[in-house]
C-alpha cells in the first residue's frame, strides 16, 4: 500500500461549466477529506485552445498519462468548420481511452420522470464512430444536389473494451446487460459490437442478457418497468444521446457524473477522467443558479479511482464521504431550481462543505 499524493489534473473549462468546476472543488480539499491531494490546472478554453491550436489540449492529456487522474469542467466546441473542434474527443485520444461510463441513479427527493427506482449505467464508446470521422461536401454550395459524407470507423478492440466492461460491471452490480447497436440494418458495421457483446455474453453466463436494438432500447426505457439494475453498451454516438436521456430520466442531467477510463487489457484503469457531462450552459453564467451536483459527483468518482490507482483505501472513504454529503444535501431539500429546490449554486456547496466538517 503506498500513501502517495493524488495528483490531479484539472481541466479548466469555459463558461457555467467553468463556474461550477470552481465551486465545486471547495469541497475537495485535504482538510474536509483527510486525504493528500495535488491539482494541476490546465487552461482549456475555447480562447486557449484557438490561441494553442489545440496543443494545451494535447498537453493536458500527456499529463493525465502520468499522473493516471483528470478532472474536467464543460468546454464549448464550436460549430465551424475547420476550427478546434471538441477538446473531449483530443483527450480521449490522448489518453488511449476506450470506455466513458455514466451513471443514472435516483436523486433523494427528486421523483423520476419514469417509473424506475434501479440505477441504469451506460457503457458507451470513447472513440471512434462518428466522433473524428472523415467528412466533406461535394457539389455546389448551398444547391439542391450539394452531398455531405461521412466515414465512420470502430475497432474491434474498443468493442471488446465496451462489451467485457459492461458485462464486468453487471456481474459486480447483479445487472443485466441490456441494449445494444442496429445490429439488423448494420450488421457488418454496428455489428461488429453485437459479435463482442454476445461473446462477452458467453464469457460471463451468471449475467442476465436482453440484447435489444437501440431504438426499441430508447423505447424500453421509458415504457418497461425495469425491476433490476441495467447496464447499456453503446456506440460513440448513441452512447452520448442514451446518456443524456437516461440522466434526464432521472430529475436532471446535471445530476449524475461521467468517467472516461483507460484500460489495459485486464480491464484495469491507468488513467480516468472524471467530468460532469452537462454542457457550458451559457444562459446560467454568472447567476450562481446552476447545479454542482455533477461536478460534486464526479469528484467523489475521481477519489475512487484514485483510491485504485495508488493502492490506498482512504480515498474511496473520502470519496463516500462527498458522495454521501452530495445525496443527503439533495435529500434534505438543498436543490437547486432544475432539481425542484430554491438553493444557489454556492449554497449546495456550502451546505456539502457543512456536512463533511460535521
Amino acid at each position: 500500500m503506498t500513501t502517495s499524493t493524488a495528483k490531479i489534473i484539472v481541466c479548466d473549462g469555459d463558461q457555467t461549466g467553468q463556474e461550477l468546476l470552481i465551486e465545486a472543488l471547495r469541497a475537495m480539499t485535504p482538510e474536509l477529506l483527510g486525504v493528500p491531494l495535488e491539482f494541476v490546472h490546465f487552461d482549456l478554453s475555447l480562447e486557449k485552445r484557438r490561441a494553442t491550436n489545440n496543443d494545451i489540449v494535447r498537453e493536458a492529456a500527456e499529463a493525465m498519462v502520468e499522473t493516471g487522474l483528470g478532472l474536467k469542467a464543460a468546454t464549448i466546441t464550436p460549430p465551424e468548420r475547420g476550427g478546434v473542434g471538441s477538446p473531449n474527443r483530443l483527450l480521449r485520444e490522448g489518453i488511449g481511452g476506450s470506455v466513458i461510463v455514466r451513471t443514472g441513479r435516483r436523486i433523494p427527493g427528486v421523483t423520476p420522470v419514469v417509473a424506475t427506482n434501479k440505477p441504469i449505467i451506460v457503457i458507451r464508446m470513447a472513440v471512434g464512430d462518428a466522433y473524428g470521422a472523415a467528412e466533406g461536401r461535394e457539389g455546389e454550395s448551398g444547391s439542391f444536389g450539394e452531398v455531405a459524407w461521412r466515414t465512420e470507423k470502430i475497432e474491434r478492440s474498443t468493442c471488446r473494451f465496451v462489451a467485457e466492461y459492461a458485462f464486468k460491471a453487471a456481474s459486480q452490480v447483479g445487472a443485466m446487460v441490456y441494449g445494444g447497436p442496429k445490429w439488423t440494418v448494420s450488421p457488418t458495421y454496428e455489428g461488429m459490437l453485437k459479435e463482442e457483446m454476445d461473446a462477452a455474453s458467453a464469457r460471463y453466463p451468471g449475467v442476465a442478457y436482453r440484447p435489444t436494438l437501440i431504438d426499441a432500447t430508447y423505447a424500453g426505457l421509458l415504457t418497461d418497468v425495469h425491476e433490476q439494475t441495467l447496464v447499456i453498451p453503446a456506440l460513440n454516438r448513441d452512447g452520448d444521446c442514451l446518456s443524456d436521456m437516461v440522466l434526464a430520466m432521472f430529475g436532471s442531467i446535471a445530476g449524475a457524473e461521467s468517467v472516461l477510463m483507460s484500460l489495459d487489457e485486464n480491464l484495469h484503469p491507468q488513467v480516468a477522467m472524471a467530468e460532469a457531462p452537462h454542457g457550458t450552459a451559457p444562459t446560467l453564467e454568472g447567476k450562481n443558479v446552476a447545479n454542482p451536483m455533477s461536478m460534486l459527483l464526479a469528484q467523489a468518482a475521481l477519489l475512487d479511482q484514485a483510491a485504485l490507482h495508488l493502492d490506498y483505501p482512504a480515498y474511496q472513504v473520502a470519496a463516500e464521504r462527498l458522495r454521501s454529503a452530495t445525496l443527503e444535501g439533495a435529500a434534505a431539500g438543498v436543490r437547486t431550481f432544475d432539481l425542484g429546490g430554491e438553493s444557489t449554486t454556492s449554497g449546495v456547496v456550502d451546505d456539502v462543505i457543512a456536512r463533511l466538517k460535521a
